[in-house]
């Protein structure tokens, strides 16, 4: 895979909530081991970050405002 390509997730909140969970359990156990954590923090500092996009709503008729 090339470095340049990237991936979109799209994910709830609970998902989201999850994978933060995991990521941030995972740097535990490497600075636990006293093993480097550099990249795993920079993909926790991602995840945080990530942009959210809420879905449209279409308008159902007769549900005017």
């Amino acid at each position: 895979m090339p470095d340049d390509e990237k991936r979109i997730l799209e994910m709830d909140y609970h998902e989201h909530g999850v994978v933060l969970n995991a990521l941030n359990d995972y740097r535990n156990d490497k600075l636990a081991e006293g093993m480097t954590t550099d990249i795993i923090d920079e993909v926790l500092l991602k995840a945080i970050d990530a942009p959210t996009r809420h879905q449209k709503r279409r308008r159902v008729r007769g549900d005017e405002r």
